[in-house]
């Protein structure tokens, strides 16, 4: 019995440090699918739930600090693009919000999909 609860507390442990290693900060949206993928690159994201809350690089961001801290963050950057990840279920009116931004300053737009 003892071995038994040996067993258990290291596969405890095991469960324990593995958990550790999973980004707290992904979002889960159902993004739409497309076959064209693009690879990574440096550019800020702007994620939008099915709640219509903003997110900018995973932190809630008030749509009104929104473009300030887009501008910030690509400040200094040799070619800006902004990465919008939109649920399925969000209306395009706020899709078009970002790629506004993105236009005004001269950025980049990328929306993000899930491989077909």
């Amino acid at each position: 019995m003892s071995s038994m609860t040996d067993i258990v507390f290291l596969l405890l442990i095991f469960f324990l440090v593995t958990s550790t290693l999973v980004n707290p900060n992904a979002l889960k949206l159902l993004l739409p699918k497309s076959t064209n993928q693009l690879t990574n690159r440096k550019s800020v994201t702007v994620s939008i739930d099915q709640n219509r809350v903003y997110y900018f690089n995973a932190k809630v961001t008030p749509f009104t600090m929104l473009e300030n801290k887009i501008v910030d963050a690509l400040k200094n950057a040799e070619d800006p693009c902004i990465t919008i990840q939109a649920e399925k279920s969000v209306p395009i009116e706020y899709v078009v919000r970002i790629m506004n931004i993105a236009k005004n300053h001269g950025y980049k737009s990328i929306l993000a999909t899930d491989p077909e």
